[in-house]
């Protein structure tokens, strides 16, 4: 049985009850991360923290933990579970109100939840075992605070959904002017010529960490060129390569846009380079 913690208490998972007037039921307000571990170390578990914190600071949530009990509470689940390959699901809300009123009680007490679920093992800086993906692209339309991890995901979903029912792995999206955003479930990278790309941090995108992992790693061990520029529709359908990065992802090539086969269709030589420094200094963040 799953061990899952919830407000103080870690406890079976068919244990755990909240209420139907939490606000994270009622209106969706609530954070979360997605922290991956392997072996019992946490990839960018910092760098995690510090986005739950922006997040929570963004609906004038105050964290009902220290950073220090975050902490604990992340390395107490993952040893309560024993799991090899295990990601930490933390989720707070505002907390349960006696009335649904659109306006932000002053008197609630945030609900927080978290659990465990197995993730696959780490990839491989392998071309020929890469996990390699076929995506769908649609106008992104999802609302225009996407900076914020915010448990309301329905956006996301519904952009997923259409890449399942289109027999692929992702939807990548793209704005009002087609330019690149990010995909519903992760980030984005191109490669044109020896210069990586990837859109600039602002309300359009989730400020990734591993898109934070990745781009630090580049630019202080590679030589390739590195910008964060608006990119075009036509300059992801005729890059080099393209990659999808995540938590549990963490760098994923993509061969195939809707009809449209990326360069050769075949897995890169800079996503080698780039996963294989990532699979090298990963446990450094």
């Amino acid at each position: 049985m799953n061990i899952v913690y919830l407000n103080n208490q870690f406890i079976p998972s068919n244990e755990a009850k909240i209420s139907p007037m939490d606000r994270g039921f009622l209106f969706g307000e609530g954070i979360y991360e997605v922290i991956p571990s392997y072996e019992g170390k946490f990839i960018g578990l910092q760098v995690h923290l510090n986005r739950l914190y922006n997040g929570l600071e963004s609906l004038g949530i105050s964290s009902p933990l220290s950073n220090e009990k975050w902490i604990e509470l992340c390395q107490e689940l993952i040893a309560r579970n024993e799991g090899e390959n295990l990601a930490v699901y933390l989720h707070v809300t505002r907390g349960d109100s006696p009335t649904r009123n659109h306006a932000y009680p002053t008197n609630t007490t945030p609900t927080v939840f978290a659990f465990t679920f197995d993730i696959p093992a780490q990839p491989v800086p392998e071309k020929q075992n890469a996990t390699v993906y076929n995506v769908s692209s649609q106008q992104d339309l999802r609302w225009k605070r996407c900076q914020i991890k915010s448990t309301s995901l329905l956006g996301n979903v519904m952009h997923f959904q259409h890449s399942i029912n289109e027999g692929n792995k992702e939807t990548i999206l793209f704005n009002d002017q087609n330019q690149l955003t990010e995909a519903s479930a992760s980030n984005v990278f191109i490669v044109k010529n020896n210069t990586i790309m990837t859109p600039p941090l602002d309300n359009q995108i989730l400020p990734g960490v591993t898109r934070h992992i990745v781009l630090a790693l580049l630019k202080e061990h590679s030589k390739f060129t590195i910008e964060e520029r608006a990119i075009s529709y036509d300059e992801v359908l005729n890059a080099d390569e393209v990659w999808l990065t995540s938590s549990t992802k963490e760098i994923a090539p993509v061969i195939k846009i809707d009809d449209n086969i990326i360069a050769s269709g075949k897995v890169g030589d800079v996503w080698l380079e780039a996963q294989t420094l990532f699979s090298q200094y990963k446990y450094q963040y």
